[in-house]
């Protein structure tokens, strides 16, 4: 059993394609269907500015996490399911920014490159399409290379979003 004051953080990485929104998306849903509190918080807004904060040293991401999760806990929310590609190397960092006792759970989505360009596909074209891809196969590697033992790798080729969300959540025990 976790203590009401902890919070009980997913955090959901991996590469541009692999699923990671969808599937904190159908988490979400699987949850609220059991009435279970929780907030989903996409990483990737938290800091996005040009330029670029994190190029400058400023820990914008952080902060918003911190100030945004505070929020939430004041509302008496204590599950948090968190997106964003490279949460997973950065679970110790962003667990401070939440504050507190932080039970934190790391799931890595994965897929082959020839399903995440068809996915990439679907939503970029032209330069902008060939951009996507490889910046999303050098985030894969740069994730299975870095990432730690204790993270879940989670296959997403061929698999529907109720299926991986449901693995996910039994990792949880939510």
């Amino acid at each position: 059993m976790v203590d009401r004051d902890t919070s009980e953080v997913l955090f959901i990485g991996g590469r541009s394609g692999v699923g990671k929104s969808s599937s904190a998306a159908e988490i979400s849903h699987q949850l609220a269907s059991k009435t279970i509190r929780h907030a989903v918080i996409e990483g990737d807004n938290l800091d996005q500015a040009y330029p670029q904060p994190w190029q400058h040293g400023i820990p914008l991401a952080e902060r918003n996490l911190a100030a945004m999760w505070q929020n939430y806990r004041d509302a008496g929310y204590s599950k948090l399911v968190y997106t964003n590609t490279v949460s997973v190397l950065e679970i110790d960092k962003l667990s401070q920014a939440i504050g507190g006792s932080v039970k934190a759970i790391g799931v890595l989505l994965i897929g082959s490159d020839a399903v995440i360009a068809k996915r990439l596909a679907l939503r970029e074209s032209g330069a902008s399409l060939n951009l996507h891809i490889q910046r999303s196969n050098d985030a894969a590697r740069e994730l299975d290379a870095n990432v730690a033992s204790q993270v879940h790798r989670i296959q997403t080729d061929g698999r529907s979003l109720t299926d991986i969300a449901t693995e996910i959540l039994a990792k949880t025990g939510w």
